[in-house]
């Protein structure tokens, strides 16, 4: 599982820009909390050649991979991590809480105190976009 912050990180297809080339059908993992996104560890060497070579051409665009096949997506949730295969973020929020609020009966059994402190803000932060991204459904019906 790839953790930032405390939080588990989400995969998803994007478009990422390192220096002056913006890579397009990145797998790329997301923080719901402190919205780091970071290239996948899966495609880092590729993405960085597939960059170096931009600079080389001076090329400003450029597609890491042309398709994206099951199979692919398959190899990258093999490192734990959920794995946003359609525009519907909230399914991955809710497992997101549900797995914060896991973790908070576990620091609770262990009288951790510090980290349950760190986790009541994670989910704070997790219910905060839940809550966002269901006043965004309300609004376009």
């Amino acid at each position: 599982m790839s953790y930032c912050c405390g939080a588990s990180t989400i995969g998803f297809i994007g478009s990422y820009r390192q220096q002056s080339v913006m890579v397009h059908q990145v797998p790329l993992l997301y923080c719901p909390v402190c919205h780091d996104v970071q290239v996948h560890p899966a495609v880092k060497e590729e993405f960085e050649l597939v960059v170096d070579y931009a600079k080389e051409d001076r090329v400003r665009e450029v597609t890491l991979r042309e398709t994206i096949t099951p199979e692919m997506i398959e190899e990258w949730k093999e490192y734990g991590i959920s794995f946003q295969e359609d525009a519907d973020f909230e399914p991955i929020l809710r497992e997101q809480i549900d797995h914060s609020l896991d973790l908070l009966r576990v620091s609770k059994i262990l009288n951790d105190k510090e980290w349950g402190e760190e986790l009541k803000k994670r989910l704070k932060a997790l219910t905060t976009q839940l809550k966002k991204l269901e006043e965004q459904k309300e609004e376009s019906r």
